[in-house]
This record gives C-alpha cells, sequence and structure tokens, in this order.
C-alpha cells in the first residue's frame, strides 16, 4: 500500500508523539532541546498520567492506520508500538504510583530538568528562575501521585522512600537551587525563587518520613515474578525467561571470576583478588582532586574520539564534542551520561558523583568513562541525536530501550579492550571488575525480586532465598567496589525491578549480532567490516532486544 497524502507513515505518527509529549510534560522539551523558553515544571500527579496514557491510546490507534514506506519506517512501527504498549501496561498496573528509587524517579526531575536548560543569556536565566519558582507546585503533585497510591494499595518500599527522603534533604543541605541559580542576573528574584524550591523539598522529604514512611513498612523490598515481568520488559523491550537469565547470570559471573584471578597475578603476583584491588587502591596510577579528574577524563573522552573516528567508526562532526562534569549532590553513587539536545545546543554530559572523595584511582574509573562516553553511552545517543532528521525523533530519543543503550555501552567497554585500551596497570582487572557487577546484578536483581533460591552447588549461603540483606554482603564479597556505592546499588535495583539486568543481556544481544553479521559476511567469502557495521549499527535508532539482534544481523 502506497501512502495517500492523507495516510501518515510511522515515523510521523512517532513525530507527532514526541509534540504531544513535549505538551503534556514539558521535561521531554527540555531533556530534547525543543522547547527552550518553556517556563513549566512537570505536573507528576496522578491526573496528568492518567492524562499521558489517555494520549499513547490515541497514537496507538493512528499507528495501526499508518503505512511505512522504509526500513527506518518498518523499525520505527516496530518500536513504537512496543514503547507505548509497555508504558500503558505499567500505567495500567499502577506502577506510575510506586516509582520512589534513588535513580530516573520522577521526584529527581525537580532538580535535574535544571542541569539541561540553557543558561547562556539573561533570558535563559529568565526562564529558569521562572521554572524553579514552580517547583513547590511540582513538589505536590508527586506528593498527589503516591498519597493516591496508598490509598488504592500501590506503595513503593520504606528502603526506597527512605533513601529518596534522604537525597533530597542532601540538595537542601547543600542549598543546591540556591547555587544553581547564583549567576542569574536578577539575584534577588533568583533567590526567592530557590527558598521556594529549597522549602519544597524539605517538606516533601519530611512527609515522605513522617508520613509514608510509616505507612510502608510493611511493604516487601521485592516485586515478585508479574510485576517483576512487567518492570523488565519496559528495559529490555521483549519479554523474558527469567530461568535462563538467572542460570547466564551465574555463568557469566564463573567466567568472569576465573578471568579476574589471572588478572590480579599480572597486578599483584601471588596476590588474591581482594589484595591486587587493595594494592591498586592505596599504591596504583590515580588522579588527585576533584577538578583535576574531571579535566583526566575530558582528554580521556577527547583522545578516544580521536582515535577511532575513520579507523573503527565513523563520528558525525557534532558528536565530537561531550563534556566531563561533576555530579550534582543528592545523586545517585554511579556515574552517569546525560544526552546531548537534538540541535546539539547543549553537549552530552558525563557525570561523576565524587562522594566525598578528592583523591580517584585510575583501576576503576577508565573502563567507565569508554562505558559513559566514548566509545559508549556519548557515541551511540550522540549518533542518534545526529540522526535525527532521518529517523523519527522517537527513534533517537524518548524510544530508548535501557538494554540497547546500556548494552551498548557494555559492548563498549569490551571493544576497548579488544582495541588493546585497558593495557595500563590494574585498569584490565577494574574492566574486569565492572564486567563482574554486571553478572552480579543478574543474579542478585533476579534473586532478590523473584525470591529465588542461591544454587545448592555455591559456596555462599546455598539453597537460602535472596533478600536484601543477601544481595548486599554477595555483591560486596564480588566487587572492588566501596561500601557506600554496594548499598546504593542494592537500593537502586530493587527500586527498579529488571534494569539492572538490560547491561548483561543487552551486551549479549550486541555481541549476538555482530556473531550473526560476520558470519553472514564469511559465508559470502568476506570479512566482516567493523568499521562499517559499527557505523551502521549505531544508525539504527532504539529497538528492543529481539528486534535489535535480528537487525544487527544485517548490518
Amino acid at each position: 500500500m502506497t501512502p495517500t497524502p492523507r495516510t501518515l507513515t510511522p515515523r510521523q505518527v512517532a513525530d507527532r508523539w514526541v509534540e504531544t509529549l513535549a505538551d503534556l510534560d514539558p521535561a521531554v522539551g527540555t531533556a530534547l532541546g525543543i522547547r527552550p523558553a518553556d517556563t513549566r515544571m512537570p505536573d507528576l500527579g496522578p491526573d496528568a498520567m492518567g492524562e499521558r496514557a489517555a494520549a499513547a491510546r490515541a497514537a496507538l490507534a493512528e499507528l495501526d492506520a499508518a503505512v511505512a514506506v522504509d526500513d527506518d519506517d518498518r523499525r520505527c512501527a516496530i518500536l513504537l508500538r512496543e514503547r507505548l504498549g509497555a508504558s500503558l501496561d505499567l500505567h495500567d498496573a499502577g506502577e506510575d504510583l510506586v516509582a520512589l528509587r534513588p535513580i530516573g524517579s520522577p521526584v529527581h526531575q525537580l532538580q535535574s530538568i535544571f542541569l539541561l536548560m540553557p543558561t547562556a543569556t539573561p533570558q535563559d536565566w529568565d526562564v529558569v528562575v521562572q521554572r524553579m519558582a514552580q517547583v513547590p507546585h511540582a513538589a505536590q503533585t508527586f506528593r498527589a501521585t503516591l498519597e493516591h497510591g496508598l490509598a488504592t494499595g500501590h506503595r513503593s518500599a520504606a528502603r526506597q522512600a527512605e533513601t529518596v527522603a534522604g537525597q533530597l534533604e542532601a540538595w537542601a543541605n547543600q542549598d543546591w537551587f540556591a547555587g544553581f541559580v547564583a549567576p542569574a542576573p536578577d539575584a534577588a528574584r533568583a533567590a526567592g525563587a530557590a527558598g521556594a524550591a529549597t522549602g519544597a523539598v524539605v517538606d516533601l522529604a519530611r512527609w515522605l518520613r513522617d508520613t509514608y514512611l510509616p505507612a510502608v513498612a510493611d511493604v516487601p523490598d521485592g516485586v515478585g515474578h508479574d510485576r517483576y515481568l512487567l518492570s523488565a520488559r519496559q528495559f529490555l523491550g521483549t519479554t523474558m525467561d527469567p530461568d535462563e537469565a538467572y542460570a547466564y547470570g551465574w555463568d557469566e559471573l564463573d567466567r568472569i571470576s576465573a578471568e579476574m584471578a589471572l588478572e590480579a597475578d599480572r597486578v599483584l603476583p601471588g596476590g588474591s583478588v581482594a589484595e591486587a584491588f587493595e594494592h591498586l587502591d592505596r599504591a596504583g596510577p590515580a588522579v588527585e582532586g576533584v577538578e583535576e579528574v574531571r579535566a583526566w577524563l575530558q582528554d580521556m573522552m577527547e583522545r578516544a574520539i580521536e582515535d577511532l573516528d575513520g579507523t573503527v567508526v565513523d563520528i558525525d562532526p557534532r558528536v565530537r564534542q561531550v563534556e566531563a562534569r561533576i555530579a550534582p549532590p543528592g545523586a545517585a553513587a554511579a556515574p552517569y551520561y546525560t544526552r546531548p539536545s537534538l540541535d546539539f545546543s547543549r553537549p552530552g554530559r558525563t557525570w561523576l558523583p565524587t562522594l566525598g572523595r578528592t583523591r580517584f584511582p585510575l583501576h576503576d574509573l577508565v573502563s567507565t568513562w569508554y562505558h559513559e562516553g566514548v566509545p559508549g553511552h556519548h557515541l551511540q545517543l550522540g549518533t542518534w541525536a545526529a540522526r535525527a532528521g532521518e529517523l523519527s525523533r522517537f527513534q533517537v530519543s524518548l524510544g530508548s530501550v535501557s538494554a540497547t543503550t546500556e548494552g551498548w555501552a557494555l559492548y563498549a567497554e569490551r571493544l576497548a579492550d579488544e582495541l588493546g585500551y585497558l593495557r595500563a596497570p590494574g585498569v584490565r582487572l577494574g574492566y574486569l571488575d565492572s564486567q563482574r557487577m554486571r553478572a552480579v546484578r543478574v543474579v542478585i536483581d533476579l534473586g532478590m525480586h523473584l525470591g529465588l533460591r542461591v544454587p545448592q552447588d555455591r559456596t555462599f549461603h546455598p539453597g537460602e532465598r535472596w533478600t536484601a540483606d543477601l544481595g548486599r554482603e554477595f555483591m560486596a564479597a564480588r566487587s572492588g567496589s566501596p561500601a557506600a556505592f554496594v548499598a546504593s546499588e542494592v537500593v537502586r535495583y530493587l527500586g527498579w525491578p529488571g534494569q539492572a539486568i538490560s547491561y548483561k543481556l543487552g551486551e549479549r544481544a550486541w555481541l549476538a549480532g555482530r556473531a550473526a553479521a560476520a558470519a553472514r559476511a564469511a559465508a559470502a567469502g568476506d570479512e566482516l567490516d567493523l568499521r562499517a557495521w559499527h557505523t551502521a549499527a549505531l544508525g539504527l535508532g532504539s529497538l528492543g532486544l529481539a528486534d535489535l539482534e535480528r537487525e544487527l544481523s544485517t548490518c
């Protein structure tokens, strides 16, 4: 069927959906950089969530009548249908009402939205100050959502509420809002908006501690089988077999642990993995100073771009700009990345939480910045932004599937290892530790949420059912990470069911897709051109895991 002038293509439906979402949720326009003058704060209340769900149903109806004209359109239709369906399933199950967690919760938009706003001109600052003055209302709407959840039996676990309350208190104690608007030209007006915002987060934290926490004291940490599979689909873009994934997690953990033992002996001959990490923490290469480590990471990403462009992948000139930044107080303990605006007026940024440190050993930073920066998140998500004019904006932004993006970033670490970038003392051991952590995530995320048993043939609490305490003990014993990071990670997994498994399952799909493409090339008597494959693969835009592996095999 050929589209008529009145027939929409899937890309047109997807782009209309992005505009609709930007109308309903100002955080969307700010994240994409398409509504720089929007002074609204997001409405985080239950009625607004219902309005967005109704709009999603309307978009699905439009998609049913759309006609694809090429492969990009075909992939767009697959993605949009799956993403809208997953979000509606979550909404219908009441998952919107239990979104308290230390990362990626709607409440974090009270702070994070400002980090994405332009601040170059007095007019920009005027928009920032106007929006900051509305933080109290946004905080009230989020509280209304939590209250509605309490009234309808949809409750977040106490561990999540307590953690978020602590984050809000950290914003207030650091006077974060006032610090952010300190450069604004109208100092008095900015101070008033910042004071109102600070008061609002203090009030919300107090309400969480005084009212919400007592009401959820009996809520278990794990969400159970049905809620887990529903949530995991959000991050995988497909359904999953939890038993197969659990077994895969254990197998990967065994493989990586054996490799780590060999690498530890290279770092500290005769020493164990733990002793090697202790040696690296104490005497290994490190950067002293917060600004110094930021500059070091910036230089590392710029060197990676120079090395890889035209040899391992073709990089759009607009993607060559990336910034290393220090994370604001109250952030999660793990480093993270924020993507560029679609017009690249805001560059992609990596963020390092310092956790009060001023000395930064390099063994646990190098592979992490290949993950967060280049060739990891920044290369993929920046490339998507550069293709926004060819793909739909939905495919390169709001339609992101965690397993596709986190899977690529984990693949990027492995690629850096394959290319020989992890040869410095201890750096490869740090990379393997990161890989081990992702395998641990698969095991304990599934274990804690589904109440699975530790296999009987394991030395760690054989036959016992997983709990948060066992998860923390297991990760601490199989990680070179500080105790504060381990504790933060376990709380994160419990609040974000299925997200933690997306890294390794995503990496597996990327590797399978590459292997299939290599097999196709070999069958034709050729060798896979990795530069061409990487460039084409990154240009696909977002897809769920099953669709991703199929499409990668033909790149």
